[in-house]
């Protein structure tokens, strides 16, 4: 992969042997020269810490909102969405783990081209950018370059997310963010820690954030025998509610991918049951997938 427009990353320390600490998520990565993060976007070259993916889209389409999941933020308009490659958790589940974890054809497009795209098809209904398809936060320096232009032009930000991302850098670009769609994989910390590799405590937190400064709607993805307990479901629900009773809840179907091709399908009755048990403490619970 051409990585001729690195950018020089944020959110890091240099340390000693020329490594360098990255905590732009919690994985908190120390990386060796010539070495890559967690995420596979993030790399050491010289003593330096470089964003590899800055500028670089694997994906671009004029999507329905509905489609990010957003339901309740602006609803029948379409949204220019934009993804890149890599992540910064490794979800056995993976829907796009194409762009995710393996190497992908990529366009260069600048900040400012891709705002000016967005802008050319407000007559088609586009309300702005999401930043989606792979994980935006390791996208960081581009997304937040873009949302800077894209708000200068009146556009909305979106970002479906993880939320796998710390702190500082969330409350840096929150002020740019219009509404998110933040993943919550499940409600116990041993699913995130055997089947993401990643920490529900951090994604708990960036719910909570996010829910402070913009629209926030929240996608579990029900997984047989492994996150589709009603009690589960319930105390999912419950902290949600305990934040705002009105953030939208997306319950999805899982199909088998990526490592999971040998999991059956979610049965529609698992759903149904869960979206009654949601319903007792959320205003506005959805079904995705079915």
């Amino acid at each position: 992969m051409n990585y001729d427009n690195a950018k020089q990353a944020r959110y890091y320390n240099k340390i000693e042997e020329s490594k360098v600490h990255c905590f732009l998520c919690p994985h908190n990565c120390i990386i060796k020269p010539e070495m890559t993060g967690a995420c596979r976007a993030r790399k050491n070259i010289g003593g330096e810490l470089f964003s590899l993916n800055y500028g670089l889209v694997t994906s671009l389409s004029l999507d329905p909102i509905e489609k990010k999941p957003l339901r309740r933020f602006h609803p029948g308009s379409l949204i220019l969405s934009a993804g890149s490659f890599g992540c910064n958790l490794k979800c056995s589940f993976c829907q796009n783990w194409t762009i995710a974890h393996q190497d992908a054809d990529t366009a260069t497009v600048a900040p400012q081209a891709l705002v000016s795209k967005a802008m050319s098809l407000k007559a088609k209904g586009n309300i702005g950018i999401a930043y989606t398809y792979n994980e935006p936060s390791i996208w960081y320096e581009f997304v937040h370059d873009t949302c800077v232009f894209a708000k200068k032009e009146g556009l909305s930000n979106v970002l479906v997310t993880n939320g796998f991302i710390s702190h500082e850098p969330l409350m840096g670009i929150l002020p740019f963010i219009d509404a998110m769609n933040i993943d919550v994989k499940a409600f116990t910390s041993g699913f995130y820690k055997d089947i993401c590799k990643g920490i529900l405590d951090n994604v708990k937190e960036s719910v909570e954030l996010a829910s402070q400064h913009c629209h926030v709607e929240v996608t579990t993805l029900v997984i047989p025998d492994l996150n589709d307990s009603l009690d589960e479901i319930e105390r999912l629900s419950k902290w949600l509610s305990s934040i705002s009773p009105d953030i939208p809840l997306h319950l999805s179907r899982f199909f088998p991918n990526y490592k999971m091709s040998h999991v059956n399908p979610t049965p529609k009755e698992t759903l149904f049951a869960a979206k009654k048990v949601a319903d007792n403490y959320l205003n506005h619970v959805y079904l995705g997938n079915i």
